[in-house]
């Protein structure tokens, strides 16, 4: 039965005004694999724990023609873990304006601290997204605190299952840090 020109434009109508209501951003979205903490400390160049002064929308670019924002978190940097080699005393964060590119928001002006993992970009600004372990101080539990000074860093080449995972095997071991063992132990999985 072919369409009624009222019928179509009725669905033409209802595809419209679900266009137009369709939250802006949704369609692009961020995709993040999962990850254990010890991961991704081991796959930063910086670790750090922060409070976040200030933000401010930059330019992506000096570049006039690039219209990409970018938002610089001016920090006070506590404490940092990983990074040494590369940076001292980080002043500043930048991460995407835009969500659907993985921008991270943070509180500014709180009490509220930070453990940042990012990367050192060659011009030597400090980059973070949603895809890094970013998490309020106050959320990681005594293990992890602790795992950030030591374990993490002498356990790098175990692999890691975050609890959604089946366990994976490398080399015979499976497994890292968890608060009553060293990663790495013997698998009990056939290879």
């Amino acid at each position: 039965m072919p369409w009624s020109p009222l019928a179509a434009l009725s669905w033409a109508l209802v595809l419209r005004l679900l266009a137009l209501l369709w939250p802006p951003g949704r369609g692009e979205a961020c995709s993040c694999a999962p990850a254990h903490p010890q991961q991704h400390v081991c796959h930063s160049a910086l670790v750090i724990r922060a409070k976040i002064s200030s933000e401010k929308v930059v330019p992506a670019s000096e570049d006039p023609a690039d219209t990409q924002k970018m938002i610089r978190y001016e920090i006070k940097q506590i404490k940092m873990f990983k990074g040494f080699e590369k940076a001292k005393d980080i002043q500043y964060v930048y991460t995407p304006f835009d969500s659907s590119l993985c921008g991270v928001k943070l509180e500014t002006n709180s009490q509220k601290q930070y453990l940042l993992t990012g990367q050192i970009l060659s011009d030597g600004k400090v980059f973070i997204h949603l895809c890094n372990y970013i998490e309020p101080w106050e959320d990681l539990s005594l293990v992890q605190r602790e795992s950030l000074n030591h374990h993490y860093h002498q356990n790098c080449g175990c692999q890691c299952r975050v609890p959604s995972q089946p366990p994976m095997s490398v080399s015979g071991q499976t497994g890292c840090w968890n608060g009553s063992s060293m990663g790495t132990r013997p698998s009990t999985m056939s290879a």
